[in-house]
Parts: structure tokens; C-alpha cells; sequence
């Protein structure tokens, strides 16, 4: 028998009364904190109100998962997490696992920081788009760039959970993520991240002490966060109701604001740079094929291209309408080299 059983977000004090029993009950209770940090005063609660053995479940242990699994085949086996115990997708498919291996499952399930941090921020949660992860490895936040770019272009919340590692009791500090994207931006240059962009960040929802400060980039970047965890928000098209909401809700540095506004797709981006470049071209090589009708076909269709490209961006068909200025560009360019221009020119 296996339980997965969530602590909640307010430490010991969170958890649901029903699983106090089961931890008494229980041969065997799991305590996994790679998914985030767990007080000594907690983990001493937790070890009080188990009655069978007490172990700590690492990362490696949960993934492989094998010694939960056969434990639970003769024991009552409990899995003990921070927030829900479904929020992390190992813990999904050691329950899939355990199944198909014919052990009974069970679940008690934990309000989750995820969720209770949308909330005690004043934001609308359907608004959330796909989370991502900043880890301190700098190299690796091109991912979560894009996915904050993604979001913005949808007028959807990212919501960035920071690296946290148990063995090392370290946790990436939001100055040092929000620092890190301002980098990746001069990289990429799609107008997402700069010292300007509004964040909130969450610390340590659920606890007497927790905190939500927002503004500026800029404005929070000498802020001491204090103790960990930390979450970061970057919100996108926000309703009066929210930023009204955040106002009261948080210490709030900077009026709220809109921060996909300025954040285009790459299919605009593209079209900025290639319209004007393309009609240039194209008014450019015209008087070269003045009074030859062979060609005017040729160059009527690079223009109705342009224009086509265009209208279709504007009705929303991104995709047909990178694919008209290409058409367009690559007419004007065989026009360039038939009179032996070079085309990049």
C-alpha cells in the first residue's frame, strides 16, 4: 500500500488531519524536500507522529523510485511532500508505476504554493501560462525566455519556479534569475526582459512571514528577498481587477502595468524588417525594366505579394504571410541578379 500524502504550504500545521492518522498507522513514511525546503521544526512534528520508520526520501530514491515500490508491495508505505503531492510529475509516475505493479494507491492532497500564491497575489489563474524553471546555469535561460515570450504574446502570467538543491541547501536568489534574463535578453533582443518589466515575487507563501514585493526590475534590485522560497511572476496582460488587487494584496514599488504591450511575435518582428527592405529593393530595380513587358508580370507579383503578405498578417495568418514576403524577396531578388546586381545589396 501506498499513500502520496501533501503537506500543504504552512508547514506541519497545513497538513490534513486525515493523514496525521495515517502517519501513525504507517510502517514506513518517505519525507521528500527536493521539491522545496522543510524547517527542522517540521521535520521534528513529522518524525513525532510517525510510529514506523522515518526516512528521508532524495531525489534519487524518489525517481528510481524501486525501494519505495517494494516496500509498498508488503508495507504501508507513506510518500510525504511539501504543497500536493501531484504538482511534481516524478511523484505522477512512481503513483503510475505502482499501479500497473498491482500496489494499492491513495492520496491526500495539500493545498498546493502554486496555486495559493496566484491567489494571495490577487491575480486570476486561468491567466497562468506554461510554467518554466530558472536554474542558476546561466546558459539555460534561453528556455524560460522563451517562455515567458510566449506567454506575453498571449497576454498570459509566467510564473518561474528558481532552482532549489536539497544536498546543497541552495536556492537561486530572484536578483541573480531576474539579472540573469535582463542577459538573456541582449542575446535575443525580442523586446521581452529589460530593467523595466514589472515582476512580483513570492516568498514564502503559506508562512506567518510570507512576503510579495513588486515592481521594476530596476526597483527591486538591491531588495532583500530574505529566506527562501521564492517565486517570481511576470505578469502579462493584467485586468483592473488584478492590479487593483495587487496593489492592497503586496508591497507594491511600482504602479502595476501591461508588460506585453511592447512584446510583438517574431512573424511582426520579421515583417517590420522585411517590408520596407523588400519595397526598397523593388522600387529600386523598376526603372531597370522600364518599357520591357516581358518583365512587368514579374514585378506586378512581387508588389501584390508585398501587399498580400501584408493583409495576411494582419488577418492573423502569420505563417502565409512570412511566406508571401519570402516569394516577394525572392522575385525581387531574380530580378536583381538577371541585370547582375547582387541581390544582398
Amino acid at each position: 500500500m501506498l499513500w502520496f500524502i501533501g503537506l500543504g504550504i504552512s508547514g506541519f500545521k497545513s497538513i490534513p488531519i486525515e493523514a496525521i492518522d495515517i502517519l501513525g498507522k504507517a510502517d514506513i513514511v518517505y519525507l521528500e524536500q527536493f521539491t522545496s525546503p522543510i524547517s527542522n521544526a517540521d521535520i521534528k512534528k513529522i518524525k513525532d507522529a510517525t510510529k514506523g520508520e522515518f526516512k528521508f526520501g532524495k531525489r534519487w530514491l524518489v525517481e528510481d523510485g524501486n525501494e519505495i515500490l517494494n516496500n509498498a508491495k508488503k508495507k504501508k508505505v507513506v510518500l510525504l511532500s511539501y504543497g500536493d503531492p501531484y504538482i511534481a510529475t516524478t511523484h505522477i509516475e512512481l503513483r503510475e508505476r505502482a499501479i500497473k505493479e498491482k500496489i494499492k494507491t491513495f492520496s491526500i492532497h495539500g493545498s498546493s504554493s502554486l496555486t495559493s500564491m496566484i491567489g494571495e497575489c490577487g491575480l486570476h489563474f486561468y491567466k497562468i501560462g506554461r510554467i518554466a524553471t530558472i536554474m542558476s546555469e546561466m546558459k539555460s535561460l534561453t528556455t524560460p525566455y522563451y517562455v515567458i515570450y510566449k506567454n506575453l504574446i498571449e497576454g498570459n502570467h509566467s510564473v518561474l519556479l528558481l532552482e532549489f538543491n536539497e544536498d546543497k541547501k541552495f536556492f537561486l536568489e530572484p536578483n541573480v534569475a531576474l539579472e540573469g534574463l535582463v542577459e538573456t535578453e541582449q542575446g535575443q533582443r525580442r523586446n521581452v526582459i529589460t530593467k523595466d518589466t514589472f515582476v512580483i515575487v513570492a516568498s514564502r507563501i503559506g508562512f506567518k512571514d510570507q512576503s510579495i514585493i513588486c515592481g521594476k526590475i530596476s526597483s527591486l534590485k538591491k531588495i532583500d528577498f530574505l529566506k527562501p522560497p521564492h517565486t517570481i511572476i511576470i505578469p502579462g496582460r493584467m485586468h483592473f481587477t488584478e492590479s487593483d488587487a495587487l496593489k492592497v494584496l503586496s508591497n507594491c514599488i511600482d504602479e502595476p502595468f501591461d508588460n506585453s504591450e511592447k512584446t510583438e511575435k517574431i512573424s511582426v518582428q520579421m515583417m517590420r524588417k522585411y517590408v520596407p527592405m523588400v519595397r526598397e529593393a523593388l522600387e529600386e530595380i523598376k526603372p531597370h525594366y522600364e518599357n520591357q513587358k516581358e518583365f512587368e508580370i514579374i514585378l506586378e507579383n512581387a508588389e501584390l505579394y508585398v501587399q498580400d503578405a501584408e493583409k495576411f498578417l494582419e488577418d492573423g495568418q502569420d505563417e502565409v504571410a512570412i511566406l508571401s514576403i519570402g516569394y516577394a524577396d525572392g522575385l525581387v531578388d531574380a530580378l536583381r541578379l538577371a541585370k547582375g546586381f547582387d541581390p544582398k545589396m
